[in-house]
């Protein structure tokens, strides 16, 4: 069983990070924050896939003003992303954003900072410290000899950290985000050390959806089964919606969360005398527009599939251009391939 890491819990909106509470899935509109209509849509597509708290890009005075409206439209909570602008980190805060992703560091002169945490602090708006691997502070590159090291991540959070402590503010949650798996890992590992302050955790420029996949996958992966990590990001070069749709199954896939219905499947093999590929893909689409927390199986011959389905709640077992539908390991059903499909998912339904 895995023992997750004690940390602080947060609230944001409507929702709790870290503590007991469940893991957070998030994702980031690729939309312009400025077109109201559009963002929305977004957000509640990608809130249908699963997604609990959503993040917009804040590049300008026009789009922090346009949070406000979209913020009205939507239920799930919102995060600015601010880089560089303390007034736009103020303003942010006036539209009644639920979070903010900021370093303090790089937002202006000491007052300047003073202002945003004073009115976060006001408005009990948690702030996200965001490092990466590639705007590390040149001091900081400097001291490991211009090399970007998990420890030189976890030194610039903790600089961006004692900021806030300054003033008091201890709302915070951190990421620490790199590239690669190595130094990402690494980095979270010594931090969760230091503070128990949420973390948010994900890497960063993962890649296309097969490789960014792949790459999460493993790098999440290793931090959730060591007990680390509050709340997710997946990040694909990608329609935002794949992202949630990955996190999901890596939290199902370790046993931490539920959502929908997990679907298992066999590979192909010479056994295999129905179109197995085909089948298991249209199951997998149909079976997303179904909202049932349950586990089905779809099994390409009677070799391994009567056994391996048993835990199942229903399965498929194929057979020669026939399949076998099962309930709890007991046969129900021998259907002719062409119907296959449709009588499984009324059985799913029926469930």
């Amino acid at each position: 069983m895995i023992k997750r890491r004690k940390s602080k819990k947060i609230k944001v909106g409507n929702i709790f990070i870290g503590g007991n509470a469940p893991i957070v899935v998030q994702s980031m509109c690729n939309t312009d924050t400025r077109d109201v209509k559009t963002t929305v849509a977004q957000i509640k597509e990608l809130q249908k896939a699963g997604c609990e708290l959503i993040r917009l890009a804040v590049p300008d005075m026009a789009a922090a003003k346009a949070l406000g409206k979209i913020k009205k439209k939507i239920s799930i909570p919102l995060a600015a992303d601010i880089h560089f602008s303390f007034d736009l980190a103020l303003e942010a805060i006036k539209q009644g954003v639920d979070k903010l992703r900021i370093n303090p560091g790089n937002i202006g002169s000491e007052e300047n900072i003073r202002k945003v945490v004073l009115a976060a602090k006001e408005k009990n708006i948690p702030i996200r410290i965001g490092v990466n691997a590639g705007s590390l502070e040149k001091d900081i590159l400097e001291k490991y000899k211009g090399k970007v090291t998990a420890q030189g991540m976890v030194d610039s959070a903790m600089r961006h950290v004692k900021i806030l402590e300054k003033y008091k503010f201890k709302n915070i949650l951190i990421s620490l985000k790199a590239s690669d798996i190595e130094r990402t890992a690494e980095a979270y590992r010594i931090l969760s050390e230091k503070v128990d302050y949420p973390l948010h955790i994900g890497v960063t420029e993962a890649g296309t959806v097969f490789r960014g996949t792949v790459m999460s996958s493993i790098g999440l992966g290793i931090l959730l089964y060591e007990g680390i990590g509050d709340t997710m990001r997946v990040s694909l070069t990608a329609d935002p919606v794949e992202e949630v749709r990955v996190a999901w199954e890596i939290l199902k896939s370790l046993g931490l969360r539920r959502r929908g219905i997990t679907v298992t499947s066999c590979p192909t093999c010479g056994r295999t005398e129905i179109d197995l590929i085909e089948l298991a893909k249209k199951v997998e689409a149909e079976l997303a527009k179904i909202d049932k927390n349950m586990h089905v199986a779809v099994m390409g011959c009677v070799v391994n599939g009567p056994g391996e389905s048993r835990e199942a709640d229903l399965a498929i077992i194929g057979g020669k251009k026939v399949g076998l539908i099962t309930k709890k390991g007991e046969i129900i059903k021998k259907v002719d391939e062409t119907k296959l499909l449709q009588e499984f998912i009324k059985e799913v339904k029926k469930y």
